[in-house]
């Protein structure tokens, strides 16, 4: 039997599992669907067809799975937010659910952490593994790659990609997609390099991040043919390094979407 406090509104037809815990205040919709061993500590709202996986323990003041912030669409009984296992989430986070653009759907992976204040708007697909700092902002339709962080009072702009493992500074706005492995910094955010430390922290072999370092020489630093050429001589020059094609590709589909890709101009 689910740990439910007296004071707690748990709407009849809510799923909740035999090991979670739900605390004082808190408010959980008849849609909701709360897994193993979830802690809601107090004062959470877990509104509509939200889905919370195992292990994840979510602080007071956090409202998840509440209408979209999309004109005509706040709304919908098709929204949904999916939130994976193991993530924690601080004091005053906001989720919202999807929109009829992107199947009414807003994802979070599994082991993430978000921070107080931070925020996940409409249709954002979030990977593993990512931290948002203190009130980090991503607009509707964002797409995080596993183990990118968000620094603190950042905003990421809608429809912007960022890829896996990048590092976006504080106090930085992001209107364009962040290359895997990069670096963003400024108010209004420039591509600073690589997220070397980063890499090697995760176990990347030291020859590995250089073979990255020199490619990304090679592509926003090269002095020879325009950026575009470059590009295209990447597809030959480092057909054989895997993580260097991740980069390459991101770069092939922003070119063909709506934020282009971020340089360091």
């Amino acid at each position: 039997m689910a740990n439910i406090h007296p004071s707690a509104v748990v709407e009849d037809g809510a799923q909740i599992a035999q090991t979670a815990q739900i605390g004082p205040f808190c408010w959980v919709s008849s849609r909701a669907k709360i897994g193993e061993n979830v802690k809601l500590l107090a004062r959470v709202n877990v509104m509509g067809d939200t889905t919370i996986g195992d292990g994840t323990i979510v602080f007071p003041g956090a409202c998840l799975g509440s209408g979209p912030q999309d004109h005509g669409n706040e709304f919908k009984e098709e929204a949904k937010l999916i939130i994976g296992k193991n993530n924690i989430i601080r004091e005053n986070v906001t989720m919202h659910a999807g929109t009829p653009k992107e199947q009414f759907t807003t994802v979070v992976g599994d082991d993430c952490m978000f921070m107080v204040n931070s925020h996940v708007a409409h249709d954002c697909v979030v990977g593993n593994n990512v931290i948002m700092t203190n009130n980090a902002v991503i607009g509707g339709h964002v797409r995080v790659g596993d183990g990118a962080i968000i620094g603190g009072n950042s905003a990421v702009h809608q429809f912007c990609r960022i890829g896996r493992k990048a590092m976006i500074g504080g106090m930085t706005a992001v209107d364009r997609d962040v290359i895997p492995f990069g670096i963003v910094a400024s108010d209004r955010g420039k591509l600073r390099g690589l997220n070397v430390i980063g890499l090697k922290r995760s176990g990347f072999e030291e020859s590995v991040v250089k073979s990255i370092t020199r490619a990304f020489m090679f592509l926003f630093k090269g002095k020879t043919d325009n950026f575009e050429t470059r590009l295209a001589q990447a597809h030959e020059k480092f057909k054989d390094n895997a993580m260097v094609m991740e980069q390459v590709e991101f770069i092939d589909e922003s070119l063909q979407g709506r934020r282009k890709v971020m340089t360091s101009d």
